[in-house]
């Protein structure tokens, strides 16, 4: 559910093992089934090119906070140029967004904008989520991560920690995460490694996820030597999403197969991938702000494109509501004129 595209990743394969243990355990027949439904009628309505939907989400990304402590430069949250307002989530529209969302949903990533832990109520949200026994992920910097927060962390059964660690020296992690302090980063992990340990859990699965950009390619090798020393269970590479590419970017990777984007002949970028008219996304997840507005997917970070607000209509509602209908159907008839998709590769996939 997150704007960058998975290009490379390291796992411990028993470790690995243990989390699709755990996410096969949080699949019912209910959510199958409705996973079923789903990709049939994104199947029909790619066919149709007109949308189709049998089925609730299957996945939701609900996010904490827009509030964050450090500057990266392709984060609308980091360079503070939201339109929107900067807020936290209430626990009880949290509590209310499980109860409407429905049985069906099967993975609740806690992010989207902003760093969760700077939620003063961050736990409660995953405790509350838990009761409906939904698999839970988030994403961090780990600024905030104490030796006490991460016997916290354990104790509430968050399933996936993804500790976001652009750089293997303090010079490339802050070109990249401004403001950041790598130091703190290593030690917040090493926090979270020590409590799993003395509490004998496996979770939460911890993913170190490194956005690959030209001042940090050259320390590939070096983050899954961290990532092993440390204990860590997955090192993710992620390709950047930049936004200003097409004459070129100082945080363009030299390696195209790290990169989104390819150089032509005349020396501008173009995306790399072909691209159609359709998007799996919309049929089988949507993101939720911290004020419950849905929006399409996570690209679009501002809220520009707001389907409705969960707290003003029920969301299955919502869901199924004549607005969301017409963006789907847009996406499927013309998509790259939707300026929130020109910069996705999602439309080149099929599958989850």
């Amino acid at each position: 559910m997150e704007g960058d595209e998975k290009i490379g990743v390291y796992t411990t394969n028993m470790l690995i093992k243990k989390d699709s243990i755990n996410i096969i355990k949080h699949l019912t027949f209910y959510r199958v089934y409705n996973l079923i439904r789903l990709y049939f009628s994104f199947l029909l309505s790619r066919i149709l090119r007109k949308s189709i939907l049998y089925g609730n989400p299957f996945t939701v990304s609900i996010e904490p906070t827009t509030a964050c402590n450090l500057g990266c430069p392709e984060c609308p949250s980091g360079l503070k140029q939201f339109t929107r307002a900067t807020g936290k989530l209430n626990l009880e529209v949290n509590r209310n967004l499980l109860r409407s969302i429905g049985k069906q949903l099967f993975y609740i990533n806690y992010y989207f904008q902003g760093e969760p832990f700077l939620h003063p109520d961050f736990l409660e949200l995953i405790k509350d989520a838990k009761k409906h026994k939904v698999y839970t992920a988030t994403s961090t910097n780990a600024h905030f991560i104490t030796p006490e927060l991460a016997e916290k962390i354990v104790d509430s059964g968050l399933d996936r920690l993804i500790i976001s660690i652009d750089g293997t020296t303090q010079e490339s992690y802050e070109s990249y995460r401004v403001n950041g302090d790598l130091t703190k980063v290593i030690e917040g992990t090493k926090s979270i490694v020590a409590a799993k340990k003395r509490k004998n859990s496996s979770t939460p699965h911890l993913i170190f996820q490194f956005l690959v950009v030209k001042p940090n390619e050259h320390e590939i090798p070096s983050i899954y030597q961290l990532a092993k020393k440390l204990g860590v269970n997955e090192v993710r590479l992620k390709s950047a999403q930049i936004y200003d590419y097409t004459h070129g970017n100082p945080l363009i990777p030299t390696q195209e197969q790290y990169a989104r984007y390819k150089k032509q002949k005349d020396g501008t970028f173009r995306l790399k991938y072909k691209t159609g008219n359709h998007c799996w996304r919309m049929w089988s997840s949507c993101v939720l702000t911290w004020d419950a507005k849905v929006v399409p997917c996570c690209f679009d970070k501002d809220a520009t494109y707001t389907l409705g607000s969960a707290i003003d209509q029920p969301f299955e509602r919502l869901w199924k509501s004549k607005k969301y209908q017409e963006f789907r159907s847009s996406v499927l008839t013309k998509r790259n004129q939707i300026d929130i998709c020109q910069n996705c590769s999602e439309g080149s996939k099929v599958w989850l």
